[in-house]
């Protein structure tokens, strides 16, 4: 019976565990980006992996949608 209960409070801790870091892929963040000819905006990576200006999502992956800012020699911190 002890076993039992140990295999099931391990398995409950592993489950906590793996819904907090799921948790944390859902978390929104945002950085401010501008450049020498745009006004300073902000860009987000959404919880759906999208990045969005200024609030509105653009359909554009994160990582692409940053890239080409870099390419474009925008400024974001």
């Amino acid at each position: 019976m002890k076993n039992k209960f140990t295999i099931l409070l391990l398995g409950a801790i592993a489950t906590l565990f793996f819904l907090e870091s799921c948790k944390k892929d859902d978390e929104v963040t945002c950085i401010s980006c501008s450049s020498e000819i745009t006004m300073t905006f902000t860009l987000c990576r959404e919880a759906n992996g999208n990045a969005s200006v200024n609030g509105e999502d653009t359909g554009t992956p994160y990582d692409v949608y940053y890239q080409g800012l870099v390419e474009e020699e925008v400024t974001c911190q």
